[in-house]
């Protein structure tokens, strides 16, 4: 790669013995937030073709190849409120609102609490001090709560016996953890739905976005994934902002959606237990 004029990482080494690979690997954990970019681990490769070639691969990835993860960055803040999400299934998701800190390359502001049972185990409380860390170095969750830094003026979080986005009665199943909302029109799943049907994992609408899907949705011009196939250029134009060259793009990328195989399709429809695989 070095070669042909392609940068390649100045760490990388090459290492005789499974105890070079810990030191290296020990050594890069101690200079890892110096480097000029993020990362979260080590990746330790067989360097012989030959004994790649022996070693094969699973379904997932290659038996030659293997990742080493460092622990997560943690940091502190303050948890100001917790608010209500509404997925395109209906599940009720409580969502952390922090003051913004920054953690692993990125400012978080939002922190993810699963569900009521989990805010329940962990005692989290509307004014905590709380220690959050991105799963996997992607999602911020709310991983500890300082109860030692506690003033009493804390709240308890009791999940809505509504829906914050439709005010329909939200029901809990005894034989899952998830509090859903059961009215399959409510806007909030409405709109989720139309963003998983048109992701690049389904049916790949480039276009069709949250801020799109938003404003389709507030205008009644699409109520289900079907209703994409009916805008023209006259019901988009009704959108504000949106100009002549965003409409004839959306409209060619919906074209361009016809033609995905079957699985798209039927993963881009979000039956429950049916995903890409």
């Amino acid at each position: 790669l070095q070669e042909i004029g392609l940068r390649v990482h100045p760490e990388a080494k090459a290492c005789d013995t499974i105890a070079e690979v810990k030191a290296y690997i020990a050594s890069m954990a101690e200079k890892r937030h110096a480097l000029e970019h993020e990362i979260d681990g080590a990746v330790v490769k067989v360097d012989s073709f030959a004994q790649r070639d022996r070693l094969g691969f699973t379904a997932k990835s290659p038996r030659w190849a293997i990742a080493f993860k460092y622990e997560a960055e943690r940091v502190q803040t303050k948890l100001r409120d917790i608010l209500v999400q509404v997925g395109r299934t209906g599940v009720l998701t409580p969502v952390a609102a922090l003051d913004p800190v920054f953690v692993s390359g990125s400012t978080v502001a939002r922190a993810t609490l699963h569900n009521e049972e989990e805010i329940a185990r962990k005692d989290v409380r509307v004014g905590d001090t709380v220690i959050i860390e991105k799963a996997g170095e992607v999602i911020p969750a709310v991983v500890e709560v300082r109860k030692d830094l506690r003033t009493g003026s804390e709240k308890k979080f009791r999940m809505p016996r509504n829906c914050p986005e439709c005010g329909s009665a939200v029901v809990k199943d005894a034989a899952q953890v998830a509090v859903r909302c059961v009215n399959a029109q409510c806007p909030a799943q409405v709109r989720r739905r139309i963003e998983h049907f048109a992701s690049r994992g389904a049916m790949d609408i480039e276009g069709l976005g949250e801020v799109m899907v938003t404003q389709l949705v507030k205008a009644a011009l699409v109520r289900d994934v079907a209703d994409i196939y009916s805008l023209d250029s006259a019901k988009l134009s009704q959108i504000e902002r949106t100009g002549d060259k965003s409409i004839r793009n959306l409209l060619d990328a919906i074209e361009r959606s016809k033609t995905r195989p079957l699985w798209r399709l039927i993963h881009g429809l979000g039956i429950l237990h049916v995903g890409e695989t």
